[in-house]
């Protein structure tokens, strides 16, 4: 069931230019600049579709990313590295430096895109503004991603995800009602802003062929990006007054639909709340007494008696184990899933056989399990072509072959902490 992919990392690693796919953005060059998350991961969602992602490092440390994530491989390794930085070529600039500027610059001039994340204005102050850009490369698109967005009374701070996810809402609609606000699992503002502005690299490019020059900047707020997939939260607000709260596993008026305790300890997720699927569930319960009972005939009583109707569904699942509730459920057509943790998702059968779980060759680790390349497409297909590159890996051979130095300026950069 171990799915694995070529590796295509090896030509870059040993200073050549690494042969790129066909995939739907094989055509497309961009410069990867920032580091943490959201930036980052707009550049591996272009890159896992094809396009060429030069990331753009500070020497001797690198991206945060490369230190982060709770866990380490045993050499210790950064394994969100490998996941976040894969498929990219690794250049390392001090941009602090004029030298460095220059070269990104130099670089810029024949990109497609540009991504940026870090504060509002510290562009500006490196000389490497949009406008400036664009006065040697009128098509270049830059993605610009910050915590509140490049103007509004917030932009100027600091803003990491988390912050963002407070500001927008989302942390005063997690958890139980009876606790402080949670964190969802993962740094969930940061991912959707560099979701976000994948998609705004996306529409760029596809509106650049019809305007002169054709480039323009993305602005990506952190804060907008957790706002933009909030649902009827404001407009419930604005309409009615009414203030969404938190409510733990369930949505108010939404029954059945909840984690329910099993005989083997692991819970089950049985989501049957409309009339139909309820009637399934009543019948295997062989309680078909349920769906015409009064309480639970209609989707509105349900809500109503949502509290009782899932007492009596978690006092029937807990007399059954896991998988012969998953196989009931299977068996009459009401959907239900295992609450997996990550052993039970590497291991899925469904993910393997579809390669969203597959091994990717690594030069060091030997391979790293890590999610696939999302969404598939049927012509042109993206694919992870290596991981997460050593720090500079390809620092020279862009100096060189893309930009026209000599081995003796390469040198010299190197000497003066350039690169």
């Amino acid at each position: 069931m171990n799915a694995r992919i070529n590796d295509g990392r090896s030509a870059s690693a040993c200073g050549q230019v690494p042969v790129m796919p066909d995939g739907a953005l094989s055509h497309v060059r961009v410069i990867e600049l920032g580091s943490f998350i959201a930036g980052p991961f707009c550049g591996q969602l272009l890159a896992d579709l094809g396009a060429e992602v030069i990331k753009v490092e500070p020497p001797i440390v690198g991206d945060a990313m490369r230190q982060w994530g709770a866990v380490k491989a045993t050499n210790g390794r950064s394994l969100w590295w490998s996941v976040i930085g894969r498929n990219k070529r690794s250049i390392t600039l001090d941009l602090r430096k004029p030298e460095g500027q220059r070269i990104v610059r130099e670089l810029a001039r024949d990109a497609d895109v540009l991504i940026e994340n870090f504060r509002p204005g510290t562009l500006e102050r490196w000389g490497l503004a949009p406008g400036d850009l664009r006065q040697e490369n009128d098509r270049l698109i830059v993605a610009r991603v910050s915590g509140f967005g490049q103007t509004g009374p917030y932009s100027d701070k600091a803003g990491f995800g988390a912050v963002a996810e407070a500001a927008s809402g989302l942390r005063s609609l997690t958890g139980h009602p009876d606790r402080m606000p949670a964190r969802v699992g993962i740094s969930i503002g940061d991912s959707l802003a560099g979701l976000y502005a994948a998609i705004g690299v996306l529409a760029a490019l596809v509106a650049r062929p019809g305007r002169k020059g054709g480039g323009q900047d993305v602005d990506v707020s952190i804060a907008e990006s957790v706002l933009g997939v909030i649902e009827s939260v404001i407009a419930e607000f604005a309409e009615t007054g009414a203030i969404r709260q938190r409510t733990g596993p369930i949505l108010p008026g939404i029954a059945p639909s909840n984690l329910y305790p099993t005989a083997d300890g692991r819970p089950v997720l049985i989501a049957a709340n409309a009339d139909g699927l309820f009637s399934k569930l009543a019948m295997a319960m062989d309680a078909a007494e349920l769906a015409i009972d009064e309480r639970f005939s209609s989707h509105a009583s349900r809500g109503r008696y949502q509290h009782e109707l899932d007492e009596i569904i978690a006092a029937w699942t807990a007399t059954k184990t896991l998988p012969d509730l998953l196989s009931l459920m299977d068996e009459h057509g009401i959907p239900a899933g295992p609450v997996n943790d990550a052993r039970a998702v590497a291991r899925d059968p469904h993910f393997r056989a579809r390669e969203a779980v597959l091994e990717v060759p690594d030069a060091t680790l030997g391979s790293v399990t890590m999610q696939g390349v999302f969404p598939k497409l049927s012509a042109t297909p993206g694919r992870i072509r290596w991981t997460g590159p050593e720090l500079g890996a390809d620092t020279d051979d862009i100096l060189s072959r893309r930009l026209g130095y000599s081995a003796e300026q390469v040198a010299r950069l190197r000497q003066d902490g350039v690169t």
